[in-house]
């Protein structure tokens, strides 16, 4: 089970590699991950594994004091829908094979983010941990946003897609509050668990929790009122709306009521909320269905309208209610998938999918237009197939449920039948719009259009997929027995039999019943509409009759997007000032009433335990009044770099060395990035401000001091209790086998925070490098470094002619003579850091101080000499080596994420003891993402800006000797024309002073006014 996981989560790795190696045809060998685990899946099917309630279990212990850990559960049920998920994603893969001509670099991105979407469903529904399922719900959300975003150049695409993520995770939000109010009441945090108890009915704010669930639950299946965003999604490609939206992403809402209803229908409320949305969300989407011209959005509105119906079924929570609602949830997957994909085929070859451009389209593809006709009626509930078997299974558990008794089962009933006419109205609406031969007076012309006339051929890569499925739709239909089984598993494992009771099974005859004549009616009426579907047009309102959620989706969107400029009208006036004003006042604020209020307690304050630290206390204030009154830019910078240096100081003298070092290397790097910041602004800033203003800065400044002062004075002696920081050193040779304790606690006991850490390091750094690109890219080919000097120079890279004069003889020596010790005092510190001072976070502070240090001797040239590297490889390879000391425990030894593991050995040759932890492996990633940082912020501050100073400059010069030219020959048109006047009527040449002025080289480009100015 959790093999199959990381299968699909490595083959969605792997898939933007393959797609852009092999092409479309990547897509069968992705296909083979989800085939191999449906194998797998229904093979513990045939073995009998879910039988008497068994499951596959796994379960890591990670931070249970919060609900963490990793309970992993493939049960009946997680299984079934596993069958879904795998099986239709495999055929999906297959599909995109034949459905995408081109392959554009999106494609490869388009291939991990499905078979992602594969790996996320598989784990929301083997999720046993109900706030690791919320995970897994949230990935697919973010999943579907990108994927039907797909056309992001389209502006139909970028709505469609933050609406679907707006509706979505809005609904999940809702379900997170839900299951913290659930296990907090319950204690419950697993699904195993929440089964267990009794009288969940009797459970305080039980409702308030369920509500809140199905909230998450409902929109993501589109019931209304959070409906829209369904139709909406068709902006997609078809691949994704054949699996996300018909068979997997709007399944999980299905599933999670599935899970939860044989234990919640006994809450007040719960038949009320599921029951009455879902019938009216099937009555609506088939009624919506009629009007479409789209046959995807037929499509898109028809799953509204089941998925109504399945979710009002499932939700009645008794065993025949949960057979039919699973066995209407396996039909609707196989035949709306099929007809996606099928509609999907006519769009690719015909370049339309609008119903008024076909006629004649059945004639000209039977193949397609048998396998649409078998789908569609299945989807109408026609016998012989699959959707008639579960139909019938619906109507038959709706007229006998003992939990709808009275007037609820009644309405409930003639919902379904209501609902199950338009069904068959829509159905056969899609069928005669697509395929049907029209008559003359039709849009289309009537006979053959045009459009189906140049269609091109439909290969075999687009028709397999959906004829698989309709095979199955035909074969379960005629043979329901496999399906049966493995749904009655689920079912005796749920709610078990009575003694003396009989099962009810799926079979396609069970004699002439009430169900039957019910679906006579149902056909009948279908056949009605169509046949009437014009006065069936006409009662179709132009708007819709009771309001557009969609507007009303817009309205609160725009109503909440002009609140947030008036309020950010109000607190952001884009002054720097002002903003640092109210930031301060609020601390002032709060902390201080905070003190005034509460209780004081009695204050020890010792100055300075040795005289060294009052000398650097002195240093620091000297240094930040002068930064207060420098006027020099880099002369201020200097000096609050040494308050930074008078903290080395402080920590050293405290006894913590790995703190210093880290502070003097991230205070030097620092000055290293406001130098090549200040290149860009004026030398000087003018202080010179207005003496009120002045003074009440300088009050704001004495207020803050003091406050954050007394706060920490008070906050330090309020301490009743022992430290944690004296079990540190103890925790840090057990746990980490580290002296260290620092290092080990970065790395081994507080790693996770350092992997979220380095992931904000890794935005910060791909943010810098965009603001300094802009809209170009920064990425670059990457070269294996080589120290290569020729001739007699010091350093690696060629010297411009014209930046000799900027050259230091004594720089490059110190760079050359200085940079191999840096390097290898870095990769000491990265060793050493376990034990000793270092770690990987100072070494890449080391090295990355190294490469600063060629970059100021020798410019860009000579960066690019000592590290030809991207600096986004080396951001995402160190991010994976931390996210591979994360899982790789996991997937080896079953363990916690980030498990540490020790090894030494004794009496090594040439060594003696030797010892190495598996953190070092992290530590890996931390180096090379901070030498990562550096590299982006030399490339786009330092070298980046080189270049476009130099292109500036380069333009200057060409401008200067364009104009010079022009001078030139005006004196010697002019020193001409005079000798023409001279001799007479030579004076008229045609090559006249004019000319002069056409050379092309001096048009001045508009976008450089201040390179002109700088010529002037």
């Amino acid at each position: 089970m959790l093999v199959l996981l990381f299968a699909l989560a490595l083959a969605a790795v792997v898939a933007t590699v393959l797609i852009r190696w092999i092409g479309q045809a990547g897509f069968l060998l992705l296909a083979i991950v989800p085939a191999a685990g449906f194998g797998w899946v229904l093979s513990h099917f045939l073995q009998g594994t879910f039988n008497d309630g068994g499951a596959l279990v796994h379960s890591i212990e990670w931070m249970p004091s919060v609900h963490l850990n990793i309970d992993l559960r493939l049960d009946s049920l997680a299984a079934l829908f596993s069958l879904i998920i795998l099986g239709v994603g495999t055929l999906v893969l297959v599909y995109c094979w034949g459905y995408f001509d081109s392959n554009p670099p999106r494609l490869a991105k388009f291939s991990g983010e499905m078979v992602s979407f594969a790996a996320a469903m598989f784990g929301l529904v083997i999720s046993d941990n109900l706030l690791l399922m919320y995970i897994f719900w949230e990935i697919t959300s973010v999943l579907s946003f990108m994927l039907v975003g797909y056309y992001g150049e389209r502006a139909s695409s970028r709505r469609s897609a933050g609406q679907a993520l707006m509706v979505t995770t809005l609904g999940g939000l809702a379900m997170l509050v839900g299951i913290i109010l659930l296990g907090r009441q319950t204690g419950a945090w697993t699904f195993s668990a929440v089964a267990d108890i009794d009288s969940l009915g009797d459970v305080p704010f039980i409702l308030t929790a369920v509500g809140l669930i199905l909230a998450g639950a409902l929109s993501k299946s589109a019931i209304a009122p959070a409906h829209f965003w369904l139709p909406g999604a068709m902006a997609a490609p078809t691949p994704v709306s054949a699996y996300l939206h018909s068979a997997a992403m709007v399944k999980a809402g299905i599933y999670l009521v599935a899970r939860m209803a044989p234990d919640f229908f006994v809450v007040e409320g719960w038949h009320l909320i599921v029951i009455g949305l879902g019938v009216f969300t099937m009555l609506l989407g088939g009624w919506m269905a009629l009007k479409q011209k789209d046959l995807k959005l037929i499509l898109a509105y028809g799953t509204v309208s089941q998925l109504g119906f399945i979710m009002s079924v499932i939700s009645i929570g008794s065993r025949e209610a949960l057979q039919a609602g699973l066995a209407l949830t396996f039909s609707h997957s196989l035949f709306k998938a099929a007809l996606f994909m099928i509609v999907g085929a006519i769009d690719h070859t015909a370049g339309t999918r609008d119903i008024r451009e076909f006629s004649g389209l059945g004639k000209h593809q039977p193949l397609m237009a048998t396998l649409a006709w078998i789908s569609a009626l299945s989807m109408a509930g026609i016998p012989p197939l699959f959707g008639f078997i579960a139909k019938e299974t619906a109507l038959t558990t709706v007229l006998e449920e003992e939990l709808l008794v009275g007037m609820p089962g009644q309405l409930l009933l003639v919902g379904l039948v209501v609902g199950s006419v338009l069904t068959m109205a829509y159905a056969l609406y899609f069928l005669h719009g697509a395929f049907a031969t029209k008559s003359a007076d039709h849009p289309s012309g009537g006979g053959t259009s045009e459009a189906v006339q140049n269609m091109h051929n439909m290969g075999f890569s687009l028709w397999i997929a959906p004829l698989i499925l309709t095979v199955g739709t035909v074969v379960l239909g005629l043979w329901p027995v496999p399906m049966d089984a493995a749904i009655n598993i689920h079912l005796d494992n749920v709610t078990p039999l009575a003694d003396g009771e009989s099962a009810f099974h799926l079979e396609l005859w069970h004699g002439i019943t009430l169900p039957l004549l019910l679906t006579v009616f149902i056909v009948i009426a279908g056949l009605i509409m169509h046949w009437q579907r014009e006065l069936v047009r006409r009662a179709q309102f132009d708007a819709p009759a009771l309001g557009s959620a969609d507007h009303v989706y817009d309205n609160i969107v725009d109503f909440f997007r002009k609140i947030s400029l008036r309020l950010t009208a109000q607190t952001q006036r884009g002054s720097l000032t002002i903003n640092l004003g109210v930031i301060f006042t609020v601390m002032i604020l709060l902390p201080g009433s905070a003190l005034l209020l509460g209780e004081l307690n009695d204050v020890r304050m010792v100055l300075w335990d040795t005289a060294w630290q009052a000398a650097a206390a002195a240093v620091i204030m000297a240094a930040a009044v002068a930064a207060c009154f420098l006027v020099n830019r880099l002369s201020a910078v200097i000096a609050v770099g040494v308050t930074g240096y008078g903290l080395v100081i402080v920590f050293a003298l405290h006894g913590a060395p790995d703190l210093a070092l880290t502070q003097a290397l991230v205070e030097t790097v620092i000055m290293v990035i406001f130098v090549l910041v200040l290149r860009k602004l004026p030398t000087t800033a003018d202080l010179r401000v207005n003496g009120d203003s002045n003074r009440l800065r300088a009050w704001i400044a004495i207020a803050v001091g003091l406050i954050a002062t007394v706060v920490t004075l008070f906050a330090i002696n309020a301490r009743t209790a022992e430290p944690i920081s004296e079990a540190i050193p103890a925790l840090a040779d057990a746990i980490g086998h580290g002296a260290n304790a620092v290092n080990v606690i970065l790395v081994d006991i507080r790693a996770w925070d350092t992997f979220g850490e380095i992931s904000v390091i890794i935005i910060a750094a791909t943010g810098v490098a965009s603001l300094i690109f802009r809209n170009r890219s920064f990425t670059r080919d990457t070269r294996r470094p080589v120290l290569r000097t020729h001739g007699r120079r010091w350093l690696a890279a060629d010297v411009e002619p014209e930046k000799v004069q900027n050259r230091s003889i004594m720089v490059d020596i110190a760079t050359r003579i200085l940079f191999p010790s840096m390097m290898v005092l870095s990769v000491y510190f990265f060793f050493a850091g376990h034990n000793a001072p270092g770690g990987g976070f100072a070494g890449g502070l080391v090295a990355a101080l190294a490469f600063s240090l060629r970059y100021l001797a020798g410019g860009r040239a000579e960066l690019e000499e000592a590290l030809p590297i991207d600096a986004g490889r080396l951001l995402g390879l160190g991010l994976i080596a931390s996210g591979l000391a994360a899982v790789l425990p996991m997937i080896l030894d079953g363990a916690p994420p980030l498990t540490s593991y020790y090894w030494s050995w004794e009496n090594v040759p040439l060594i003696g003891y030797f010892s190495i932890p598996s953190a070092l492996l992290f530590d890996v990633g931390v180096y090379l993402i901070v030498i990562g940082l550096i590299k982006h912020v030399l490339d786009s501050t330092g070298s980046q800006l080189d270049l476009e100073e130099d292109i500036r400059k380069q333009r200057a010069r060409d401008r200067a000797r364009s104009l010079a030219r022009a001078a030139e020959q005006r004196r010697r048109h002019e020193k001409t024309g005079s000798r023409t006047v001279a001799r007479g009527p030579l004076a008229s040449s045609p090559r006249g002073p004019s000319t002069a002025t056409l050379d092309p080289t001096s048009h001045a480009d508009p976008d450089d006014d201040n390179d002109r100015k700088e010529h002037k």
